[in-house]
C-alpha cells in the first residue's frame, strides 16, 4: 500500500503549488501535436504492441482511466479486456483527437464501454479511489510535471489498484545504418523537448519518478519497438520524414530557433536515405513501471 492516502497527496499537491516547488513547465508543450505523421505511429498501437506489461493485471469488470489517449487504439483494447462489466474513461488533453478516439471505439463496438472527458493529468477532475487502474502509454515525457502527474495518477486509483506507465527513452534509441543525419535528428528532437519542458529520455526517469511520488511498490520492466522489415522501415522512415517537415514539431523546431527550414528538410532527406537501405533497423527502447498503490 502506498506511504500517503488520496487526501495526503492532495495536501502534498496543495503545499507544492503554495511553495512553487512544481516545475514550472507544467504548461509544457506536447511536443509532436496531432498531425496526420503523428496520429499515423499512434493509431499502429495497441494493448499488445504498447502494453502488454499490463495485460495480465487486467480482468473483467475493472474501472480504467486510459491518460492522453490520443486516437484511442489502446483504449480500445483496454476496453475489450475488462469486458464484460468493466468501463474505461479516456482522456486526452487534445478535444480533436478524442472526437477520433471516440469514431474509432464506437466503429468498433465499444461505445457503452468507454467514456471520454479533455483532462489535465496535473489536476484530474475524479474523486479519490475512483479507479483500478491507471494507465499512460508515452505520456510522463510530455508533461511539465511528472512526479505531480504520477501523484494524481495515484490519488484516483483505488487502494490495492495499479498506475501503469510506459515512455520511449529517446538517448536510448539505435538504428543501423549509421546515417549522420539521424544523429542530427536525434539531436533537435532531445532539445526542442526539453525546450518545451518535457524529457525525452523519460523511460529511464519512471521507477525514480515514481518513488519520488510516493510509490513504495514498483515494478520496471523494458520492452523494444522494433522496425526492420522493408515495410516497417519504409513506414518509420517516412512518418518521420513528414512529421520532421510538417507537424507542430517542426514549427517549434523553426520557431524557437533550433533549426532552420533548410535543417529540417536535411534531417528528412536522412530519413528517407535511411528508410530506403535493405539493411535498414530501427529500435525503440522503452520503459514501463506497475505501481501498486
Amino acid at each position: 500500500m502506498n506511504a500517503t492516502s488520496g487526501a495526503d497527496a492532495r495536501e502534498a499537491a496543495a503545499r507544492e503549488t503554495a511553495t512553487g516547488e512544481t516545475a514550472a513547465g507544467e504548461t509544457a508543450v506536447y511536443t509532436h501535436g496531432h498531425h496526420e505523421s503523428v496520429l499515423r505511429s499512434h493509431r499502429w498501437r495497441t494493448a499488445e504492441n504498447s502494453a502488454a506489461y499490463l495485460i495480465g493485471e487486467l480482468h473483467p469488470g475493472m474501472r480504467v482511466l486510459d491518460v492522453g489517449c490520443g486516437p484511442g487504439t489502446i483504449t480500445a483494447d483496454l476496453a475489450r479486456l475488462v469486458a464484460p462489466g468493466g468501463h474505461v474513461t479516456a482522456v486526452d488533453a487534445a478535444g480533436d483527437v478524442l472526437e477520433q478516439a471516440r469514431t474509432f471505439v464506437e466503429e468498433r463496438g465499444l461505445g457503452d464501454a468507454v467514456s471520454f472527458a479533455t483532462a489535465d493529468v496535473h489536476a484530474l477532475d475524479f474523486p479519490d479511489d475512483s479507479f483500478d487502474v491507471v494507465h499512460a502509454h508515452q505520456v510522463l515525457q510530455h508533461v511539465g510535471d511528472p512526479v505531480r502527474a504520477l501523484r494524481e495518477m495515484r490519488r484516483v486509483c483505488r487502494p490495492g489498484g495499479i498506475v501503469a506507465a510506459r515512455d520511449a527513452d529517446y538517448a536510448a534509441m539505435t538504428w543501423y545504418p549509421a546515417v549522420p543525419g539521424l544523429d542530427d535528428w536525434l539531436d533537435l528532437y532531445r532539445r526542442v523537448a526539453r525546450a518545451n519542458g518535457g524529457e525525452p529520455d523519460a523511460g529511464r526517469h519512471l521507477r525514480a519518478w515514481a518513488r519520488q511520488a510516493g510509490f513504495t511498490d514498483v515494478t520496471s520492466s523494458a520492452t523494444a519497438w522494433c522496425f526492420a522489415t522493408p515495410e516497417e522501415t519504409a513506414w518509420w522512415s517516412a512518418l518521420w520524414a513528414d512529421r520532421t517537415q510538417a507537424s507542430a514539431y517542426a514549427s517549434v523546431a523553426t520557431g524557437g530557433g533550433h533549426a532552420t527550414a533548410g535543417d529540417l528538410t536535411a534531417v528528412a532527406e536522412a530519413w528517407h536515405a535511411w528508410g530506403a537501405d535493405p539493411d535498414a533497423w530501427f529500435s525503440v527502447l522503452n520503459a514501463e513501471i506497475l505501481c501498486r498503490v
